[in-house]
């Protein structure tokens, strides 16, 4: 019996309206300036309530988020980014730590249940496990960042900075390692530059 065939067949998936569109992608920008609006810690927890939702290998969740929001702690984060980085990272509201969890495998009992069995392996053989930590936590640096945007927070995601410095200073255990820093806010009307092109259909799309 051809089991796929008995499924009941979903409700076809629906194509956002140009305003969503246009929000989490054609319009989106990365932000350099804020208002001084504050950004609350539940629109904060909010952005992590839609990125955890979308697909990553096998259901690894290996990305961790520290928001740095108290006065002395951002002094210390700011010192550990490249001028460039630090004034705008000063005067934003919200800024998150994305990190990369070393230890994810502890959490498959839960997050991975089919693979659980592999925790121990996992354990044993660090590269691999770093390599799959790396990865999965860049693809949801992305989900990040568009779940960021559909809450109406501007967002500014960042390289430059000292990861190694940033580590010592916030994650000592030695559990977590940054990857990316993401100034969020609110937008005001000088918040986004002038878009850089983009590349066209004929320099990334094959068809086989």
């Amino acid at each position: 019996m051809n089991n796929l065939a008995e499924a009941p067949a979903l409700a076809p998936l629906h194509r956002l309206d140009a305003a969503s569109l246009a929000a989490l992608f054609t319009d989106a920008k990365t932000a350099y300036r804020f208002a001084p609006t504050p950004v609350s810690d539940d629109e904060l927890r909010s952005i992590w309530d839609l990125a955890k939702w979308p697909p990553t290998s096998a259901n690894f969740q290996t990305l961790r988020v520290l928001y740095v929001q108290s006065p002395e702690a951002r002094q210390r984060l700011v010192g550990h980014l490249h001028e460039a980085n630090q004034e705008k990272t000063l005067a934003a509201p919200a800024v998150a730590v994305l990190a990369y969890d070393r230890q994810f495998q502890e959490h498959l009992p839960l997050v991975a249940p089919h693979v659980a069995a592999r925790q121990s392996y996992f354990a044993e053989n660090e590269t691999l496990r770093i390599d799959l930590a790396r990865n999965n936590s860049w693809l949801q640096a992305g989900y990040f960042i568009l779940a960021a945007r559909s809450e109406g927070l501007a967002v500014g995601p960042m390289g430059g900075f000292d990861p190694a410095a940033i580590d010592a200073d916030f994650f000592p255990e030695g559990r977590w390692a940054s990857f990316m820093v993401v100034n969020l806010g609110h937008p005001v009307a000088d918040s986004y530059r002038d878009r850089l092109p983009r590349l066209k259909h004929d320099d990334v799309i094959r068809f086989v």
